[in-house]
């Protein structure tokens, strides 16, 4: 039973510890994203959150929970380290230096790491002065003609550039610490916890509109099937793995007889999680944020950006094309072929019907290139799917055929839903993934000390 598997949890003194150290640090990151930063309206900035979402604000505002709606010290989140990720996976590929250090082992990665903080506080600065300005020149923001700065001014702005880089370094050391001394991976915790504390909010106003009869209860009854079945396909597809047999040659060594067993090689479907779509996210959500920044002064970065608005027909192909490019960027980083086929060649292993060597890295390399699109595939119609259902897809804005289609189209299509509800794919996926992995690092625990996980019947993939 589920209450003996916690009552398990909790007997083992050092996974008792690390629970207890994980949930006390995301309780530390939830208070920082209560404290206000001094010298913004926080009433005044949540209103100009609500008719400015596609921007920096709105994206960053849903991924770290509400912060920035309260104008808090932790209103950047760990974006910037994101960015900062980015920025150097990218840079690795045109980089000779970072190149080298990528294949060094644990201490290139450390490296690579050290650059990484640095350059995150180099982002978090820039975001910071871009977050100040922009709300400094937003006016007179709200319905009261109340300003969102008092007291503007090169005080303000240093003050908030200083706030905010010091929290998102303040948030970093967290989500390190989590993965170090915690359970899961202390970055994806975060963002974690930041989209999964809006969600009773969410369920209890939608609640409330079907009861109050402003949701037809036609549309509950379609959207809890839904999400369930989304959900259920995520867990399927993240599960997914292609086995490839590996046999392994009897070696001997001395009077011991090494080899001669038979085992697989596991490659995921989806072997890049969601990294692909937190990248490509952050890409798309830069033309609303220049634009914003820009006001008046810059049109045609309006005109673009409204051109890749959200429910527009250019967001979400730009969207799917930018998930596959960075599925395949970021699969052909962390898996390399050609060294599982020499490690595979060391140890004396081969795959049946396939010489070891060159002929084994291009058959890894041609399996790796399918999953991947499927993976892509399917990363772009989870993350794209459910805000078209709930936000529409402007059929307008099609090149050439916008209005016959409009006049053809369902309301429902192009106008969504019309769920005021904290569900979309991209939130999904993070929170279904983050939880699937933190449940398989404490079942791993468990099974390591001989006792029994969460699955009894249905194990684990790779524990059979």
């Amino acid at each position: 039973m589920l209450i003996d598997s916690l009552r398990n949890v909790f007997a083992i003194p050092d996974l008792r510890k690390r629970l207890i150290f994980t949930f006390a640090l995301l309780a530390v990151y939830r208070v920082g994203c209560i404290f206000p930063t001094p010298g913004v309206d926080a009433a005044v900035l949540l209103e100009m959150l609500d008719r400015q979402q596609g921007t920096l604000f709105g994206f960053l505002n849903t991924f770290s929970g509400g912060a920035i709606g309260r104008a808090a010290v932790f209103s950047l989140g760990i974006m910037p380290y994101i960015t900062a990720s980015i920025i150097l996976q990218l840079l690795t590929v045109v980089v000779p230096y970072l190149e080298k250090l990528s294949k060094e082992g644990e201490l290139g990665k450390r490296k690579i790491t050290q650059y990484t903080r640095y350059l995150t506080l180099v982002v978090s600065m820039i975001q910071g002065f871009g977050i100040s300005f922009a709300i400094q020149n937003g006016g007179a923001a709200s319905a009261g003609g109340q300003p969102l700065v008092p007291n503007p001014g090169l005080g303000f702005t240093l003050m908030t550039v200083l706030t905010l880089t010091t929290g998102c370094a303040f948030v970093m050391w967290l989500g390190e610490q989590i993965t170090e001394r915690g359970i899961g991976n202390g970055i994806s915790l975060i963002i974690f916890a930041g989209i999964v504390i809006g969600l009773p909010g969410a369920i209890i106003s939608t609640t409330s509109n079907a009861i109050a009869g402003v949701l037809p209860p036609i549309t509950i009854v379609l959207l809890v099937p839904f999400m369930l079945a989304v959900t259920a396909f995520i867990v399927f597809m993240e599960r997914s793995q292609r086995r490839i047999p590996v046999q392994y040659a009897k070696r001997v060594v001395g009077r011991k007889i090494y080899g001669g067993q038979n085992t697989y090689l596991p490659m995921k479907v989806n072997t890049g999680g969601v990294i692909p779509v937190i990248f490509a996210s952050s890409i798309l959500i830069v033309p609303a944020t220049l634009a914003g920044l820009a006001g008046e002064n810059w049109p045609f970065l309006q005109r673009i950006a409204d051109f890749m608005a959200f429910g527009q027909p250019v967001y979400y192909l730009m969207m799917a094309t930018a998930i596959i490019f960075f599925s395949f960027f970021y699969v052909s980083i962390i898996y390399n072929p050609q060294d599982v086929a020499e490690n595979m060649r060391k140890h004396g292993g081969f795959i049946p019907g396939i010489r070891s060597g060159r002929r084994t890295a291009e058959f890894l390399d041609r399996v790796l290139t399918r999953l991947t699109l499927i993976g892509a595939v399917y990363l772009a119609a989870v993350s794209i799917l459910p805000e078209v259902m709930l936000n529409g897809f402007d059929v307008q804005g099609v090149p050439f055929i916008g209005n016959a289609l409009d006049s053809v189209t369902p309301a429902w299509v192009s106008n969504g839903l019309g769920i005021n509800f904290y569900f979309g794919g991209t939130s999904l996926l993070i929170v279904v993934g983050v939880a699937m992995d933190f449940v398989q690092q404490v079942e791993s625990q468990l099974v390591m000390r001989n006792y029994d996980g969460f699955l009894k019947k249905g194990r684990v993939r790779g524990r059979r």
